[in-house]
Protein backbone atom coordinates (compact mmCIF):
# COMPACT_ATOMS: atom_id res chain seq x y z
CA UNK A 1 0.00 0.00 0.00
CA UNK A 2 1.27 3.50 -0.65
CA UNK A 3 2.22 5.83 2.31
CA UNK A 4 -0.64 8.13 2.82
CA UNK A 5 1.75 10.53 4.57
CA UNK A 6 3.97 13.25 2.95
CA UNK A 7 6.68 15.28 5.74
CA UNK A 8 8.31 18.25 4.76
CA UNK A 9 10.00 20.70 6.54
CA UNK A 10 10.92 23.83 5.58
CA UNK A 11 14.23 26.30 5.94
CA UNK A 12 13.06 27.86 8.75
CA UNK A 13 12.14 24.60 10.64
CA UNK A 14 7.84 24.44 10.05
CA UNK A 15 6.85 21.14 9.77
CA UNK A 16 4.33 19.94 6.98
CA UNK A 17 2.52 17.18 7.34
CA UNK A 18 -0.16 15.71 4.75
CA UNK A 19 -2.02 12.47 4.50
CA UNK A 20 -3.61 12.16 1.16
CA UNK A 21 -7.48 10.46 1.68
CA UNK A 22 -8.53 10.51 -1.82
CA UNK A 23 -11.63 9.15 -1.42
CA UNK A 24 -13.29 12.48 0.19
CA UNK A 25 -14.61 15.30 -1.14
CA UNK A 26 -12.89 17.47 1.91
CA UNK A 27 -10.17 18.52 3.70
CA UNK A 28 -9.09 19.25 6.95
CA UNK A 29 -6.06 21.87 8.08
CA UNK A 30 -4.65 22.97 11.43
CA UNK A 31 -1.32 24.63 12.89
CA UNK A 32 -0.15 23.14 16.10
CA UNK A 33 1.95 25.13 18.39
CA UNK A 34 3.53 23.03 20.28
CA UNK A 35 3.00 25.00 23.49
CA UNK A 36 0.62 24.82 26.53
CA UNK A 37 -0.09 25.49 29.86
CA UNK A 38 2.86 23.28 31.30
CA UNK A 39 5.54 25.94 29.25
CA UNK A 40 4.01 29.01 31.42
CA UNK A 41 5.70 30.29 34.15
CA UNK A 42 4.11 30.98 37.14
CA UNK A 43 3.19 34.70 36.79
CA UNK A 44 1.94 33.73 33.31
CA UNK A 45 -0.41 30.93 33.97
CA UNK A 46 -3.24 30.96 31.54
CA UNK A 47 -1.29 32.92 29.19
CA UNK A 48 -1.65 30.08 26.22
CA UNK A 49 -5.43 29.91 26.76
CA UNK A 50 -5.50 33.90 26.55
CA UNK A 51 -3.15 33.50 23.50
CA UNK A 52 -5.47 31.55 21.57
CA UNK A 53 -8.06 33.85 21.86
CA UNK A 54 -6.31 36.90 20.89
CA UNK A 55 -5.53 34.60 17.58
CA UNK A 56 -8.64 35.11 16.54
CA UNK A 57 -8.28 39.24 17.04
CA UNK A 58 -6.97 40.70 14.11
CA UNK A 59 -3.55 40.78 11.81
CA UNK A 60 -2.06 43.11 9.43
CA UNK A 61 -4.30 41.71 6.77
CA UNK A 62 -8.16 40.95 8.95
CA UNK A 63 -9.58 42.45 11.98
CA UNK A 64 -11.64 40.03 13.86
CA UNK A 65 -14.91 40.52 12.03
CA UNK A 66 -13.08 39.30 8.54
CA UNK A 67 -11.42 36.75 10.25
CA UNK A 68 -15.06 35.57 11.16
CA UNK A 69 -16.45 36.38 7.51
CA UNK A 70 -13.88 34.76 5.93
CA UNK A 71 -14.04 31.07 7.78
CA UNK A 72 -17.83 31.14 7.09
CA UNK A 73 -17.81 32.02 3.30
CA UNK A 74 -15.89 29.29 3.16
CA UNK A 75 -18.18 27.13 5.59
CA UNK A 76 -15.50 26.22 7.44
CA UNK A 77 -16.18 24.13 10.49
CA UNK A 78 -13.87 25.65 12.62
CA UNK A 79 -12.13 26.06 15.93
CA UNK A 80 -9.29 25.88 18.54
CA UNK A 81 -8.39 24.81 21.29
CA UNK A 82 -5.30 24.65 24.38
CA UNK A 83 -4.52 22.44 26.62
CA UNK A 84 -1.61 21.19 28.85
CA UNK A 85 0.97 20.40 26.10
CA UNK A 86 -0.58 21.76 23.03
CA UNK A 87 -2.42 24.27 21.20
CA UNK A 88 -4.49 23.79 17.94
CA UNK A 89 -5.98 25.92 15.10
CA UNK A 90 -8.17 24.06 12.88
CA UNK A 91 -10.18 24.64 9.65
CA UNK A 92 -12.34 21.62 7.70
CA UNK A 93 -13.64 22.60 4.00
CA UNK A 94 -14.16 21.40 0.70
CA UNK A 95 -11.75 19.97 -0.85
CA UNK A 96 -11.40 22.58 -3.00
CA UNK A 97 -11.45 26.00 -0.21
CA UNK A 98 -8.16 24.56 0.83
CA UNK A 99 -6.24 26.83 -0.39
CA UNK A 100 -7.81 29.38 1.36
CA UNK A 101 -8.13 27.36 4.49
CA UNK A 102 -4.65 27.73 4.75
CA UNK A 103 -3.83 31.14 3.76
CA UNK A 104 -6.31 32.52 6.45
CA UNK A 105 -4.84 29.68 9.31
CA UNK A 106 -1.83 31.25 7.98
CA UNK A 107 -2.26 34.99 8.51
CA UNK A 108 -4.04 34.03 11.90
CA UNK A 109 -0.66 32.78 12.84
CA UNK A 110 0.78 36.07 12.62
CA UNK A 111 -1.67 37.68 14.66
CA UNK A 112 -0.81 41.36 15.81
CA UNK A 113 -2.50 40.93 19.14
CA UNK A 114 -4.76 44.25 18.65
CA UNK A 115 -4.05 46.65 21.79
CA UNK A 116 -8.24 47.50 21.57
CA UNK A 117 -8.95 43.91 21.90
CA UNK A 118 -6.88 42.72 24.82
CA UNK A 119 -8.61 43.79 27.59
CA UNK A 120 -11.92 43.01 26.33
CA UNK A 121 -11.40 39.69 25.70
CA UNK A 122 -9.02 39.11 29.59
CA UNK A 123 -13.01 40.28 30.62
CA UNK A 124 -14.36 36.78 28.64
CA UNK A 125 -11.54 34.98 29.79
CA UNK A 126 -12.66 36.08 33.32
CA UNK A 127 -15.76 34.80 32.81
CA UNK A 128 -14.59 31.71 31.55
CA UNK A 129 -12.77 31.29 35.34
CA UNK A 130 -15.65 32.36 36.96
CA UNK A 131 -18.01 30.11 35.61
CA UNK A 132 -15.53 27.32 35.95
CA UNK A 133 -16.13 27.31 39.59
CA UNK A 134 -19.92 27.01 39.16
CA UNK A 135 -19.30 23.40 38.31
CA UNK A 136 -18.09 20.57 40.76
CA UNK A 137 -15.99 18.68 38.10
CA UNK A 138 -14.28 21.11 37.34
CA UNK A 139 -13.93 22.76 40.55
CA UNK A 140 -12.21 19.56 42.03
CA UNK A 141 -10.44 18.67 38.94
CA UNK A 142 -8.49 21.49 39.14
CA UNK A 143 -8.10 21.18 43.28
CA UNK A 144 -6.73 17.39 42.71
CA UNK A 145 -4.08 18.51 39.98
CA UNK A 146 -2.98 21.14 42.34
CA UNK A 147 -2.46 19.11 45.58
CA UNK A 148 -0.88 16.17 43.20
CA UNK A 149 1.24 18.44 41.47
CA UNK A 150 2.02 21.07 43.51
CA UNK A 151 4.29 24.01 42.10
CA UNK A 152 4.26 21.98 38.33
CA UNK A 153 3.14 23.70 35.76
CA UNK A 154 0.97 20.90 35.37
CA UNK A 155 -0.59 21.53 38.96
CA UNK A 156 -2.18 24.85 37.68
CA UNK A 157 -5.54 25.42 35.48
CA UNK A 158 -5.27 25.81 31.80
CA UNK A 159 -7.64 28.97 31.99
CA UNK A 160 -5.32 30.41 34.64
CA UNK A 161 -6.46 32.07 37.81
CA UNK A 162 -7.82 35.38 38.05
CA UNK A 163 -4.91 36.60 39.85
CA UNK A 164 -2.65 35.93 37.34
CA UNK A 165 -4.88 36.77 33.95
CA UNK A 166 -6.43 40.35 35.66
CA UNK A 167 -2.75 41.59 35.44
CA UNK A 168 -1.48 40.13 32.22
CA UNK A 169 -0.22 42.65 29.69
CA UNK A 170 0.12 42.36 26.35
CA UNK A 171 3.96 42.84 26.09
CA UNK A 172 4.29 39.75 27.96
CA UNK A 173 1.99 37.63 25.90
CA UNK A 174 3.49 39.31 22.68
CA UNK A 175 7.27 37.92 24.06
CA UNK A 176 5.62 34.47 24.57
CA UNK A 177 4.17 34.56 21.53
CA UNK A 178 6.97 35.21 19.15
CA UNK A 179 8.93 32.68 21.27
CA UNK A 180 6.48 30.08 20.89
CA UNK A 181 4.73 30.53 17.17
CA UNK A 182 7.89 30.66 15.71
CA UNK A 183 7.69 28.42 12.77
CA UNK A 184 10.28 26.24 14.61
CA UNK A 185 7.49 25.57 16.96
CA UNK A 186 4.76 24.90 14.79
CA UNK A 187 3.27 22.44 12.32
CA UNK A 188 1.11 22.69 9.67
CA UNK A 189 -0.94 19.70 9.02
CA UNK A 190 -3.67 18.46 6.29
CA UNK A 191 -5.74 15.92 5.66
CA UNK A 192 -7.95 15.20 3.26
CA UNK A 193 -7.66 15.01 -1.02
CA UNK A 194 -5.53 17.05 -1.49
CA UNK A 195 -1.97 17.37 -3.71
CA UNK A 196 0.68 17.21 -1.26
CA UNK A 197 2.91 19.21 -3.92
CA UNK A 198 0.37 21.89 -3.51
CA UNK A 199 -0.11 22.17 -0.12
CA UNK A 200 4.03 22.45 0.18
CA UNK A 201 4.16 25.00 -2.33
CA UNK A 202 1.27 27.43 -0.03
CA UNK A 203 2.91 26.45 3.28
CA UNK A 204 6.21 27.72 1.34
CA UNK A 205 4.32 30.98 0.04
CA UNK A 206 2.29 31.95 3.41
CA UNK A 207 4.70 30.50 5.90
CA UNK A 208 8.17 30.84 4.48
CA UNK A 209 8.96 34.17 5.61
CA UNK A 210 8.40 33.37 9.20
CA UNK A 211 11.56 33.85 11.52
CA UNK A 212 12.64 30.77 13.80
CA UNK A 213 12.81 31.20 17.28
CA UNK A 214 15.63 28.74 18.32
CA UNK A 215 12.81 28.22 21.54
CA UNK A 216 13.17 24.38 23.15
CA UNK A 217 10.46 22.69 24.59
CA UNK A 218 12.22 21.92 27.63
CA UNK A 219 9.85 20.63 30.19
CA UNK A 220 10.32 18.40 33.35
CA UNK A 221 8.80 15.39 34.96
CA UNK A 222 6.59 16.02 37.64
CA UNK A 223 6.59 14.46 41.16
CA UNK A 224 3.27 12.62 41.88
CA UNK A 225 2.40 13.29 45.76
CA UNK A 226 0.32 11.11 47.94
CA UNK A 227 -1.70 11.43 50.60
CA UNK A 228 -5.53 13.24 51.57
CA UNK A 229 -6.47 16.49 50.47
CA UNK A 230 -9.94 17.94 51.36
CA UNK A 231 -11.67 21.56 50.29
CA UNK A 232 -14.68 22.05 52.02
CA UNK A 233 -17.23 24.41 50.05
CA UNK A 234 -20.78 24.96 50.54
CA UNK A 235 -21.32 26.17 47.35
CA UNK A 236 -22.39 22.50 46.22
CA UNK A 237 -25.17 19.79 47.61
CA UNK A 238 -22.44 16.92 46.16
CA UNK A 239 -19.35 15.66 47.32
CA UNK A 240 -16.99 14.96 45.11
CA UNK A 241 -14.70 11.79 45.68
CA UNK A 242 -11.46 10.99 43.96
CA UNK A 243 -8.75 8.43 44.27
CA UNK A 244 -5.65 9.06 41.81
CA UNK A 245 -2.66 6.88 40.86
CA UNK A 246 0.46 7.08 38.32
CA UNK A 247 -0.08 6.00 35.24
CA UNK A 248 1.65 6.17 31.73
CA UNK A 249 1.85 8.85 29.11
CA UNK A 250 0.64 8.98 25.91
CA UNK A 251 4.04 7.05 24.19
CA UNK A 252 4.12 3.93 26.51
CA UNK A 253 4.26 0.55 25.24
CA UNK A 254 0.98 0.28 28.26
CA UNK A 255 -1.19 3.35 26.69
CA UNK A 256 -3.33 1.40 25.25
CA UNK A 257 -3.76 -1.30 27.53
CA UNK A 258 -4.38 1.75 30.53
CA UNK A 259 -7.10 3.02 27.91
CA UNK A 260 -9.00 -0.23 27.79
CA UNK A 261 -8.45 -0.91 31.47
CA UNK A 262 -9.70 2.63 32.40
CA UNK A 263 -12.87 1.50 29.79
CA UNK A 264 -13.59 -1.56 31.96
CA UNK A 265 -13.36 0.09 34.94
CA UNK A 266 -15.58 3.02 34.90
CA UNK A 267 -16.21 3.55 31.45
CA UNK A 268 -20.07 2.77 29.39
CA UNK A 269 -21.03 -0.60 30.35
CA UNK A 270 -18.10 -0.76 32.79
CA UNK A 271 -18.03 -2.31 36.18
CA UNK A 272 -18.49 1.17 38.07
CA UNK A 273 -21.52 1.54 36.47
CA UNK A 274 -22.85 -1.91 37.22
CA UNK A 275 -21.66 -1.94 41.00
CA UNK A 276 -22.21 1.82 41.33
CA UNK A 277 -24.18 3.34 39.60
CA UNK A 278 -26.70 0.64 39.24
CA UNK A 279 -26.66 -0.22 43.11
CA UNK A 280 -27.47 3.65 44.04
CA UNK A 281 -24.27 4.24 45.81
CA UNK A 282 -23.07 7.25 43.17
CA UNK A 283 -25.23 8.82 40.11
CA UNK A 284 -21.96 9.71 38.25
CA UNK A 285 -18.73 8.11 38.70
CA UNK A 286 -15.72 7.56 35.99
CA UNK A 287 -12.02 6.45 35.50
CA UNK A 288 -10.03 8.61 33.23
CA UNK A 289 -6.95 7.82 31.71
CA UNK A 290 -4.63 11.25 32.13
CA UNK A 291 -2.16 11.59 29.25
CA UNK A 292 0.65 13.72 29.24
CA UNK A 293 3.96 12.89 27.64
CA UNK A 294 5.95 12.14 29.90
CA UNK A 295 3.48 10.80 32.56
CA UNK A 296 -0.10 9.66 33.28
CA UNK A 297 -2.63 9.59 35.79
CA UNK A 298 -5.46 6.97 36.71
CA UNK A 299 -8.36 8.58 38.09
CA UNK A 300 -11.06 7.24 39.38
CA UNK A 301 -14.16 9.70 40.56
CA UNK A 302 -17.37 10.62 41.12
CA UNK A 303 -20.02 12.27 43.42
CA UNK A 304 -22.46 11.24 45.68
CA UNK A 305 -24.33 12.56 48.83
CA UNK A 306 -22.21 13.66 51.02
CA UNK A 307 -23.25 11.58 53.87
CA UNK A 308 -22.68 8.43 51.41
CA UNK A 309 -18.74 9.46 50.96
CA UNK A 310 -17.77 6.26 53.38
CA UNK A 311 -19.51 3.92 51.59
CA UNK A 312 -18.21 5.76 47.75
CA UNK A 313 -15.01 5.11 48.41
CA UNK A 314 -15.27 1.81 49.76
CA UNK A 315 -17.35 0.33 46.12
CA UNK A 316 -14.28 2.62 44.22
CA UNK A 317 -11.44 1.10 46.51
CA UNK A 318 -13.40 -2.46 46.09
CA UNK A 319 -13.60 -2.83 42.36
CA UNK A 320 -9.63 -1.36 41.95
CA UNK A 321 -9.03 -4.29 44.05
CA UNK A 322 -10.91 -6.96 42.68
CA UNK A 323 -9.48 -5.87 38.51
CA UNK A 324 -5.59 -5.51 40.33
CA UNK A 325 -6.12 -9.25 42.10
CA UNK A 326 -7.98 -10.89 39.15
CA UNK A 327 -7.64 -11.17 35.42
CA UNK A 328 -10.36 -9.18 33.44
CA UNK A 329 -12.75 -11.58 31.26
CA UNK A 330 -12.32 -11.67 27.92
CA UNK A 331 -15.74 -10.16 26.82
CA UNK A 332 -14.95 -6.96 28.51
CA UNK A 333 -11.75 -6.71 26.88
CA UNK A 334 -13.18 -7.64 23.30
CA UNK A 335 -16.14 -5.09 24.13
CA UNK A 336 -13.63 -2.51 24.44
CA UNK A 337 -11.38 -2.97 21.93
CA UNK A 338 -14.32 -3.39 19.60
CA UNK A 339 -15.76 0.34 21.12
CA UNK A 340 -12.63 1.50 19.95
CA UNK A 341 -12.07 -0.12 16.53
CA UNK A 342 -15.63 1.78 15.64
CA UNK A 343 -14.41 4.97 16.91
CA UNK A 344 -11.16 4.89 14.51
CA UNK A 345 -13.56 3.43 11.55
CA UNK A 346 -15.49 6.24 11.69
CA UNK A 347 -12.89 8.81 11.97
CA UNK A 348 -10.75 7.14 9.33
CA UNK A 349 -13.73 8.61 7.34
CA UNK A 350 -13.62 12.36 8.07
CA UNK A 351 -10.40 14.41 7.13
CA UNK A 352 -11.16 16.15 11.02
CA UNK A 353 -10.76 13.35 12.79
CA UNK A 354 -7.75 12.00 11.22
CA UNK A 355 -5.98 15.52 11.29
CA UNK A 356 -6.64 15.75 14.99
CA UNK A 357 -4.82 11.97 15.11
CA UNK A 358 -2.14 12.69 13.10
CA UNK A 359 -1.00 16.19 15.16
CA UNK A 360 -1.46 14.10 18.72
CA UNK A 361 0.56 11.26 16.92
CA UNK A 362 2.88 13.97 15.61
CA UNK A 363 3.21 15.99 18.94
CA UNK A 364 3.32 13.33 21.31
CA UNK A 365 5.30 10.11 18.92
CA UNK A 366 7.05 12.36 16.01
CA UNK A 367 5.21 10.31 13.05
CA UNK A 368 1.85 9.77 12.02
CA UNK A 369 -0.33 6.16 12.53
CA UNK A 370 -2.39 4.88 9.97
CA UNK A 371 -5.76 3.59 10.95
CA UNK A 372 -4.00 0.22 10.28
CA UNK A 373 -1.15 0.80 12.62
CA UNK A 374 -3.49 1.93 15.24
CA UNK A 375 -5.52 -1.00 15.06
CA UNK A 376 -2.90 -2.99 15.42
CA UNK A 377 -2.07 -1.22 18.47
CA UNK A 378 -4.97 -1.96 20.23
CA UNK A 379 -4.86 -5.43 18.95
CA UNK A 380 -1.89 -5.97 21.50
CA UNK A 381 -4.45 -4.77 24.23
CA UNK A 382 -5.23 -8.43 26.23
CA UNK A 383 -6.37 -9.89 29.70
CA UNK A 384 -2.13 -10.24 30.46
CA UNK A 385 -1.32 -6.69 29.10
CA UNK A 386 -4.04 -5.77 31.69
CA UNK A 387 -2.66 -7.64 34.36
CA UNK A 388 0.67 -6.71 33.61
CA UNK A 389 -0.13 -2.98 33.39
CA UNK A 390 -1.31 -3.02 37.42
CA UNK A 391 1.51 -4.91 38.49
CA UNK A 392 3.63 -1.92 37.88
CA UNK A 393 1.08 0.85 38.32
CA UNK A 394 -1.19 -0.48 40.83
CA UNK A 395 -4.57 1.02 42.20
CA UNK A 396 -5.02 -1.29 45.41
CA UNK A 397 -3.00 1.07 47.29
CA UNK A 398 -3.66 4.33 49.03
CA UNK A 399 -2.91 7.08 46.19
CA UNK A 400 -4.29 10.29 46.39
CA UNK A 401 -7.77 10.65 47.87
CA UNK A 402 -9.62 14.16 47.08
CA UNK A 403 -12.35 14.78 48.43
CA UNK A 404 -14.42 18.16 47.35
CA UNK A 405 -17.79 19.63 48.84
CA UNK A 406 -20.08 20.79 51.91
CA UNK A 407 -18.49 17.77 54.36
CA UNK A 408 -15.04 18.01 55.92
CA UNK A 409 -14.65 14.65 55.27
CA UNK A 410 -12.38 12.31 55.64
CA UNK A 411 -11.43 14.80 58.59
CA UNK A 412 -14.81 14.00 60.30
CA UNK A 413 -14.77 10.52 60.75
Amino acid sequence: MKDPYTLHTLDNGLRVVIEVMPDVCSAAAGFLARTGARDETPKLAGVSHFLEHMMFKGTAKRDWRKITIDFDNMGSSYNAFTSEERTFYYGWVRRSDIGKQIELLADMMRSKLPTGEFDMERNVILEEIAMSKDHLEHVAYDFILEKIFGEHPLGWPVLGYQHTVEPMDRDRMMEYFRQRYAPDNLMLIVAGNVDPDEIIAMAREHCGSWEPSGIRRDRIRPTFRSGTEVSVTDRFNQQFVAITFPSVGSNHEFTETAEAASAILGGGNSRFFWNIVQTGISPRTSVYHVQYEDCGLMLLCGVCQPENSEKFLDAMRAEADQICREKVQPREIERVKNRRRTSLAVGAEAPYHRLTQVMEDMDTRGAPRTVDQMLADIDTVSADSVEAYFEQYPINIPGHLSSVGPRDWPKDQ
